[in-house]
């Protein structure tokens, strides 16, 4: 069981908490939630929880975009074909599946391209452009989700007649790729007011650009589902833009799916009305997923466009039989790779897991790597061997920026590419241990003692009798939750048990907890808990519990639930003992 160090936030300025508490006639303890989200006064809080399409901003400040909405039009104009290039997981497909629908209902000439994870790798490839000039020899080619490091595959399409419009979200190298047009946030010189997009949500903009040049301005709203799916599984920030989006995107996906959707959700077993953005992320979007990891993302990106329910329905039995699949491939790499850990890493003295199998699945080492974060809590890296090449994943901890780190170990890759918390990578095999060594040394010189060990920030200490029916209404609206904006975590001290409590599945804590002689009592449950167990085998035990607030249904009604974090027992317990 790891150890996890609890922090309470804390708000200096309690007469401004007060006087936000009384004029939104709130708790102080939701005023808090809204003073760390650097909203103090009435008419933020206001913007804040009725979030408005109107408050979108105008698509022509991101650099580039005269350029990019021109370029369309006229393709559309002279009827020229065009492909959008996209990635093969959930930000990729969306994104693509949004400009396609969105040329296509504007009468383009359009095809689209989905490279093979498994031997073609991820982003914008010599291979993929080959096989776009063979198969509709486009004249525009559109990168959604990729594309900003592509410099020699720019080239490469530009030489081949095409010209290339760069839809992006991730970092940008020193040098950006010579195309017609690159659409990132991130890019140098670019104003833009909201760096955090989604690739969908750069991808909507472009739709936004053209729609306006166009005169049909609402045009593209009806693809928010798209972007919301998008940006709640690739884990962007939910505030500004973001928020506005991903809320607006739930707000079609719950009234009115699309096919694809409606059928994926039946798949998951959900119900469409009251889904959240978690429920995106852990239910619905390993489904769009597991077709790209396991074969040909292709597939997710049709079932996302079909117009017909009993096609999607179809389609969306595939990807369910592929993500069982997945789940059963993630299962054997997870042991297979905790063997290694015991077995070939001093944890004592290597603060980062380095680990190379040439027959693991490239598709699902990300995942296991994340897995291995949450057991050991040390910066991982899993690689397999594909084509003779060893190229992985990695995965970081708060308080270190993997991107940094392997920037660091640049002479050694192949390349490398992704962000702070996530990247992809390339090594050649006789470097692998080189890189180990490298990578290792970089960490420690990084990270101290006290970095390896989870950090839970607790929003608030409350009571339970504080979570009243209104409290919970108000809580509802700072939904969707995500990075920036997560859902508030609660420190209740002194809690007892009301019952015994017991396992769930193999590993989750279900227990129901009461305080101080109070008639209410509240059900929990701790995912991956099972180790808690006995911490709780004496009944009469108080113990501080540290937690979420989510919602159960029973018998077609919605009850409160506390989402364990962690647990301990009561301090002023340990004292009387």
């Amino acid at each position: 069981m790891l150890h996890k160090r609890w922090k309470i936030r804390e708000v200096e300025d309690d007469n401004s908490l007060k006087s936000l508490s009384d004029s939104l006639n709130i708790s102080e303890v939701l005023a808090k939630l809204l003073f760390i989200r650097e909203i103090k006064t009435f008419s933020q809080a206001k913007y804040f929880f009725r979030p408005s399409i109107e408050s979108l901003h105008d698509p022509y400040l991101m650099n580039g975009m005269e350029v990019a909405a021109k370029r369309v039009i006229s393709a559309l104009t002279e009827n020229q074909p065009i492909c959008i290039y996209g990635d093969y997981d959930v930000d990729g497909t969306c994104s693509t599946a949004l400009l396609y629908m969105f040329l296509k209902e504007l009468g383009a000439n359009v095809d689209f391209y989905i490279p093979r994870r498994l031997n073609e790798g991820y982003g914008l490839s010599k291979d993929g452009i080959d096989a776009i000039k063979i198969n509709n020899n486009a004249k525009l080619l559109i990168t959604v989700d990729c594309g900003i490091t592509a410099i020699e595959e720019t080239a490469y399409a530009n030489d081949l007649g095409m010209d290339v419009i760069i839809c992006d979200h991730h970092q940008p190298k020193d040098e950006l790729p010579n195309a017609l047009a690159v659409l990132d946030p991130l890019k140098p010189n670019c104003d833009y007011p909201f760096n955090y997009l989604s690739g969908a949500g750069v991808a909507f903009k472009l739709a936004q650009g053209i729609a306006e040049k166009i005169g049909r301005r609402e045009m593209p709203l009806k693809y928010l589902d798209l972007v919301a799916l998008a940006g709640a599984a690739d884990i962007v920030p939910l505030m500004d833009e973001n928020r506005i989006l991903v809320r607006e995107g739930l707000d079609i996906v719950n009234s009115n799916p699309r096919p694809g959707i409606q059928a994926l959700i039946e798949s998951s077993g959900l119900q469409p009305g009251n889904l959240n953005s978690g429920q995106v992320v852990f239910t619905i979007a390993p489904r769009i997923n597991a077709v790209g990891r396991l074969g040909d993302a292709k597939r997710a990106v049709e079932l996302l466009i079909t117009k017909s329910i009993d096609e999607a329905r179809t389609m969306a039995k595939v990807l369910e039989t592929e993500n069982c699949e997945r789940r059963k491939i993630d299962v054997g790499t997870f042991d297979n790779a905790l063997k290694l850990v015991e077995s070939s890493i001093d944890l004592e003295n290597d603060l980062a897991i380095v680990l190379h199998q040439e027959e693991w699945h490239p598709g699902v080492i990300g995942i296991v790597a994340s897995r291995l974060v949450e057991k050991y809590y040390r910066p991982t890296i899993m690689l397999t061997t594909i084509d003779g090449i060893a190229k992985g994943s990695a995965r970081s901890i708060n308080n270190f920026n993997i991107y940094e780190a392997l920037q660091k170990c640049e002479h050694l890759l192949i390349h490398f590419g992704g962000h702070q918390a996530a990247a992809g990578l390339a090594v050649e095999l006789d470097k692998v241990q080189d890189f180990k060594d490298k990578f290792n040394q970089i960490v420690k010189e990084s990270i101290t003692g006290s970095d390896l060990f989870p950090e839970i920030i607790i929003d608030s200490k409350i009571k339970l009798s504080e979570i009243t029916p209104k409290f919970l209404r108000i809580l509802d609206q700072f939904a969707p939750f995500g990075p920036e904006n997560m859902r508030p975590v609660f420190l209740t001290e002194g809690v007892e048990l009301s019952n015994s409590p017991r396992l769930v599945g193999n590993n989750h804590l279900i227990a129901c907890f009461k305080q101080n002689g109070n008639d209410k009592i509240f059900d929990s449950i701790g995912f991956n808990m099972r180790e808690y167990l006995d911490l709780l085998s004496d009944k009469k035990v108080k113990v501080d519990i540290v937690y979420t607030i989510d919602k159960t249904v029973r018998d077609g009604r919605s009850y409160p639930q506390l989402r364990l974090k962690d647990l301990r027992i009561n301090q002023k317990e340990i004292q009387e003992n």
